[in-house]
């Protein structure tokens, strides 16, 4: 799970819904549909029309996966950082109720103003 305790980075790039529709298909709902799709090394973050998934691929075989499932319903505030001259990476920091913040760190090719756009949306 999310450690909502100490805000986190996860340093993410922005990946193609394929390459992670076959590690969350299971856990989504029949009318549940991706709309962005991030990856680090192992670990995937998936904005939905419903949630927040992040996938946390652990130990060394990285046979144990943790799913961590964040409903827009339970987020109470959210804020995006556009990326800057020296500060090449753009954030998103979402607030959830009862559990804290955490913040995702994203490459310069994440199209940050779409993603709070989407926010926007799910969670207003």
């Amino acid at each position: 799970m999310i450690d909502f305790t100490n805000k986190e980075i996860f340093k993410l790039k922005p990946t193609s819904i394929n390459d992670v529709e076959s590690m969350v298909n299971f856990i989504l709902a029949s009318d549940e549909e991706i709309k962005f799709a991030f990856t680090s090394m192992r670990d995937k973050l998936v904005f939905t029309n419903k949630r927040v998934l992040s996938v946390n691929v652990q130990g060394i075989t990285g046979r144990e996966v943790d799913y961590t499932s964040i409903p827009y319903t339970k987020i109470q505030a959210f804020s995006i950082e556009t990326s800057g001259t020296f500060d090449i990476s753009s954030k998103v920091e979402i607030t959830v109720i009862g559990l804290g913040s955490v913040i995702f760190e994203l490459t310069p090719q994440t199209d940050i103003k779409s993603l709070g756009r989407c926010l926007s949306e799910y969670i207003l």
